[in-house]
């Protein structure tokens, strides 16, 4: 997306060291506003879903440095958009760990000189990878956004098998035939995942684009998202199904800000443990959004995010 000219935009890619990747691996990243100048907050560090799409869908978030002159650093997590690609890695469960990408997030973290006081928004499957990073109580991070963000993906399933029974009955039993006879990546299978996607994922149509380029890169390269979740959201073969922080989202002690939509595929009952258990938390629910609410009720989003990060 376009971002206002009068912004600072700063690119580059990070060195990252992965020695089982056996070849030298980079991030690339993104910074608009100016990290340096004496006037900026603490920078916001956005982290992308998927896993496997990329960045350009947070870029929107530029709207709170407009506003309120917080930096907001972007990157494409190892394996999707611009960052190094790893393909031969498909399949690979023991490459492909939660923990590869919080030792990138540390390495980005480190290599920008943000790492003594920053705040992260992570949406959906970003705010799992930020959920956990915080749990570590990293000593500079001050603020924490989980945006439509699971806290177990058993809950996770068993939520989106029930959104699933919303939709009309042909296209519930075009999904479970393919998934039955092992056919996902079908034209027919993802045409009516696309259906549940418009219901439940984003219901702006059309889809803005820069979603649509996170969707694509997933078709270029599905190396991390068909290994680590599986052929949809809602069918999820790869380890993320055992994924949870119940035992741990005590351990997050900063001031926590939680959003999901009223038709999110983060249904209150998947959002709703990190509540109970993060001692500093407030949530939040936008009555006509889905999974995108960034997009889908921008301005109340900018407002409340906003008003979040700088009281």
């Amino acid at each position: 997306m376009s971002l206002p000219a009068s912004l600072k935009i700063t690119e580059g890619e990070v060195p990252f060291s992965v020695a089982a990747a056996g070849k030298p691996c980079k991030t690339w990243y993104k910074i608009v506003g100016d990290l340096s100048a004496a006037d900026s907050r603490r920078p916001l560090v956005a982290l992308h879903g998927g896993p496997g799409v990329n960045h350009a869908y947070l870029l929107i978030l530029s709207d709170l440095t407009v506003k309120h002159n917080i930096p907001l650093i972007v990157y494409d997590q190892i394996g999707n958009g611009n960052s190094t690609h790893l393909p031969e890695k498909m399949g690979d469960v023991g490459f492909w760990t939660e923990q590869l990408f919080l030792d990138e997030l540390d390495n980005l973290l480190t290599h920008l000189g943000v790492k003594d006081s920053y705040d992260i928004l992570g949406h959906s499957w970003g705010g799992m990878l930020g959920s956990r990073h915080a749990s570590l109580q990293p000593a500079g991070l001050e603020r924490l956004v989980l945006a439509s963000t699971p806290a177990d993906m058993g809950l996770w399933v068993k939520s989106q098998n029930e959104l699933r029974t919303q939709l009309p009955d042909d296209i519930q039993a075009v999904l479970d035939k393919h998934e039955h006879d092992g056919t996902t990546d079908s034209e027919e299978y993802q045409q009516a995942v696309g259906a549940f996607y418009a219901r439940f994922l984003c219901r702006l149509d059309p889809i803005p684009e820069p979603i649509a380029e996170g969707f694509g890169w997933i078709k270029k390269d599905p190396t991390v998202y068909l290994t680590m979740n599986g052929p949809s959201e809602f069918h999820i073969t790869g380890p993320l199904k055992n994924w949870t922080m119940m035992a741990d989202a005590s351990k997050i002690t900063i001031p926590t800000l939680l959003l999901n939509g009223r038709y999110d595929e983060a249904q209150h009952s998947v959002v709703a443990p990190f509540f109970e258990h993060i001692p500093r938390v407030r949530w939040v629910t936008f009555a006509e959004a889905s999974h995108m609410i960034h997009f889908e009720e921008r301005e109340r989003y900018m407002e409340v995010v906003g008003n979040f990060l700088i009281n």
